[in-house]
This record gives C-alpha cells, structure tokens and sequence, in this order.
C-alpha cells in the first residue's frame, strides 16, 4: 500500500523525532494501513522512551540512531516536524541521497483528504475533545479513525500507545495544530474551533489561520463563548453562557464533575473544571450533528476514560492530592489551577516552562496568570526550561519570572533542580493539600509526578 504525497506513491516513510507525539501518531497509522515505517529519535535507547519505542516496534516500525543510518535508497521520503533543524543527521543524509523531505502536516493533509474527518482547533482543549469524540463515536457504533497529540487511556489499557487508532468506518478524527500554522492545509469534512487564546501566536494570527481552515471545511463548528471567533464562518454552534445551538442546561457542579441535561438526556461528566464541560459541549454538539444517539451518548460522557497527563489525579496515602497536567500555556494554567481549586484550597503548584522562546513570548502572561490566580496560602516552583536541544537564544529564565513575582503574597521560587522540590514539599505539604505538576512536550514529567505520588506513600488504587 502507499500513500500519495507531493504526487509521488510512497510506501517507505523514515520519521525524525518519531518518539514525539504527533509523528508516532501518524507512523502508527501508516503502519496499519500497510506502509514500510522507520523512526529515529534523539532519544533512542533513553529509559523514559522506552515504552513508546517497544510499541513502535510491536506495529512493525523500525527503529534508529539519528544519525542518517536508517536513510536508504529504498525511503521514499523522510517526514519531519518543525523542531527538527536543518543540521540534523537524517536531513542531511536524505538530502545525499536525493530524497524529498515532507512536513509532518503534508502527510497528515494527504490522510485526512482520503477519510471523512473531523480536525478538532483551539489553543487549549484540543487533546481532550479530540478523545471525547472519538470514544463518544465508539460508544455510538461509528467506528472512527484517530491520529492526536496525546494518549487516550481507553487506547493505553488495549496495549496501546494511545494517540492513534484504526477503525473501520471513513470517519477521522485529529487535531489541528495552529502552532506551526501548518492547519490551513487541511480540508476536513468538519472544523471545530474552541478557543483563541496567545500561545505559540499572537489571537490575530491564530484567527486567520482558524478563517482559513473554516473556509476549507464543509462544515464548521464554533463556540459562541469567545469572542475571539465571532466573525468565523459558522454552521453550529455550542456555548456554556451565549444562545447557541448546542447549551446545556441545569449544570450542577462538583469537585470533579459535572451534571447537566441536553433535551431529554442527563450527563455525568467525571472531570472538573468549566473548561471541560466545554470541551465536553463541543464534542456532543460535534456527534449529534454526525447522528449520535443521545442516549447512547449519555453512557459514552459517564464512561468516559480521559486523556494522559489531562489532570490525572492521584489520591496518596498520606491525604495529599498529585495532579500531573501538560499545561504549558496561561489559559492552560490557569484552567489548570483553577480546576484543583475544586480540590483542596492550599496548592503547591510546580511549572516547568517549555522552550527559550515561548517562554520570551509568553512571560508577561505567565506572571499575570499566576498573580491572579494564585492565593497566600499557596507555593509556586518554577522549574528550568525545558531545552529540547538545538539553537536556542537562552536569554531568559525561570529566576527572571520569579524576579518579578517577588513581590506577591504567595511563596515563589525557581529551584535548581526537580530534587529541591521534592525536598521542600515533603516538609511543608500537609493532609488535604494538593500537588499541581505543569508541564510539556518533557518525557520525564510522568516520572517526576511519580515521585512527587511516592513521596507521600504512594498512589491509593481504587476499583
């Protein structure tokens, strides 16, 4: 089997970075359907990859060194994202070897325009609404595809990594990532947009990536809750607050969950935070519109399994909450702190910032977003940027956020290492507190949030 790309048949695809979220997810996919799939990795035979690599290899990827090794006559092309620099190994042997190198998003395109999908767009929130609708299409008998950036836990307990799936039906569902602007070259059957917000661009920039994209969609879904897409074109829309054509009525909330009624049916969503009952807004809006059953629905939102790293909590021995979370941008943060809120009102709330850049970028943000949603009672750890390797301007640091939030009532700091946090918590967290644990694109975060669980005498297992 191949797959047609820049009009050339291609059935030997090589991945660099296959181990990120987004590469696996397509390689996987590709695999399924038949393809010849190698990957290298900057981080092959590293511990906290080790998972995701024996998966790869049980789909019958092939896997390297990221040294140019893996690139043969026989690769039809090598597929890269856009943190891959132009001096890496594999570019530079594909280039000796005369074979093309593609976008991530140029095979991601090529798959969506054999597939009736549904591309799921925001700054925040995409993962998760991805997941709902995806496992609410399941439930309904729909049999959907997946290709996201990140693991649903249904996926992980069937042995699989989680961010990819192949169903039987035409339906696909992905995300649309509006980072690298590569979105607009999608031309899915449905867009669903669910927020702007500054991120990796400016709201300006993102907006006329999400007309873009709207205008190559049959169908295009909005939440009339941000003002952000008001003037996007539209064919639905769902909203918490707004006249809109998916609400939910009656929402009656908890510490973590929701209840609410659409029409006849009442839903029980087993995840806090208003962001997620938006998020769960836009996936019922999105599968009622494909014919989904509401009543079949109603069993899909209380089953609902979740996302890795999407505010898993773990409950310890020692009466202390753990919450691992990629939030990585302010609205993120936020959301993220004010969902654990719900959960206890002491927060010990640890961010490791990703990359030099979007730290410059979003430094004003981040010292806003802390200073107004944290309380005296709280701790903030600023963990070092996370640095993925390559050329990077570091003119920056954690020490210079927390420079400028000195002056706040709550405790602030920039620790030296993951070790003096674990050493500071351990004397001052207490019974009924909770951990909040920030952070992205970082393999080793899991691990950490593992011995934040450990210290507190380990997670409790409830059935």
């Amino acid at each position: 089997m191949s797959i047609l790309i820049n009009n050339k048949n291609c059935s030997n695809i090589h991945f660099t970075g296959i181990f990120g979220s987004g590469m696996s997810a397509i390689a996987q996919y590709l695999r399924w359907n038949g393809l010849e799939i190698s990957g290298s990795d900057r981080m092959y035979k590293s511990k906290d990859t080790e998972e995701i690599a024996n998966k790869l290899l049980d789909t019958g990827c092939s896997l390297y060194p990221q040294n140019g090794s893996a690139i043969t006559e026989n690769t039809d092309i090598i597929c890269i994202s856009s943190a891959i620099e132009d001096s890496n190994p594999d570019i530079l042997s594909a280039k000796s070897h005369g074979i093309q190198i593609v976008h991530r998003s140029d095979l991601l395109s090529a798959i969506v325009s054999s597939k009736k999908t549904v591309a799921v767009a925001g700054t925040s929130g995409k993962s998760t609404v991805t997941a709902m609708i995806f496992e609410f299409m399941t439930h309904c008998g729909l049999n959907p595809s997946l290709i996201s950036g990140a693991n649903l836990l249904s996926l992980e307990k069937k042995g699989l990594i989680g961010n990819a799936y192949k169903g039987k039906s035409r339906y696909l569902i992905i995300e649309a990532d509006e980072s690298d602007g590569s979105l607009i070259k999608y031309k899915p059957f449905i867009s669903l947009f669910l927020n702007v917000s500054k991120d990796h661009k400016t709201v300006p920039e993102v907006v006329t990536l999400f007309n873009k994209l709207a205008n190559q969609s049959v169908v295009s879904i909005i939440n009339a809750d941000d003002p952000n897409l008001t003037n996007i074109k539209k064919t639905l829309t769902f909203s918490l607050n707004s006249e809109a054509d998916w609400t939910p009525q009656q929402i009656d909330s908890n510490p973590l969950s929701f209840q609410f009624v659409h029409d006849n049916s009442h839903f029980v969503l087993p995840l806090p935070g208003l962001h997620n009952l938006s998020n769960c807004a836009a996936a019922l809006c999105t599968c009622e519109y494909l014919s989904c059953n509401e009543q079949k629905l109603e069993a899909a939102v209380k089953n609902f399994q979740g996302v890795a790293r999407r505010f898993s909590i773990n409950k310890t021995r020692h009466g202390i909450t753990v919450i691992d979370d990629f939030a990585h941008n302010p609205e993120k943060i936020k959301a993220a702190i004010n969902a654990a809120r719900g959960i206890s009102n002491t927060l010990f709330v640890i961010y490791q910032p990703h990359g030099y850049g979007p730290t410059r970028f979003l430094k004003n943000e981040y010292i806003e977003v802390f200073q107004k949603c944290l309380a005296n009672s709280d701790s903030l750890y600023l963990l070092p940027i996370y640095y993925a390797g390559g050329t990077a301007q570091k003119d920056i640091s954690s020490q210079d956020l927390i420079n400028e939030l000195n002056k706040n009532s709550f405790k602030a700091c920039a620790p030296a290492d993951r070790d003096s946090v674990l050493n500071s918590i351990k004397t001052t967290a207490q019974q009924g507190d909770c951990i909040l644990l920030m952070g992205a694109r970082d393999p080793t975060l899991p691990s950490f949030a593992s011995d934040l669980v450990k210290l507190f005498g380990g997670k409790i297992i409830t059935t």
